[in-house]
């Protein structure tokens, strides 16, 4: 199963690598665009969940770092709800 690699820019200005076990990241993201906060986190919900399934479907078990990293976003968030409408850019995916 190919894995990739997306960076991200915070509200805040600062960049983040993180972790999908697969490609359908690039189904919910779009290089250079920005995203609301909850939209982004939204479609990492949505993305970080079909990947976790589709590794369960092949190897019978969900996929830990992308449950993990859907984690980490989400705890990372909630320190931007306090900026002016906070939006994520994601940078480029590293495959």
């Amino acid at each position: 199963m190919p894995e990739i690699r997306f960076q991200i820019q915070w509200p805040d200005g600062s960049q983040e690598i993180c972790y999908s076990p697969s490609l359908v990241i690039k189904d919910y993201f779009t290089l250079n665009q920005d995203y609301s906060l909850d939209e982004f986190v939204n479609r990492s919900r949505t993305a970080l969940q079909i990947a976790s399934d589709r590794v369960q479907a092949k190897y019978g078990m969900p996929c830990g770092l992308a449950l993990g990293q859907l984690q980490d976003i989400e705890a990372r968030a909630t320190q931007y709800h306090q900026h002016p409408q906070p939006t994520v850019r994601v940078l480029r995916f590293i495959e």
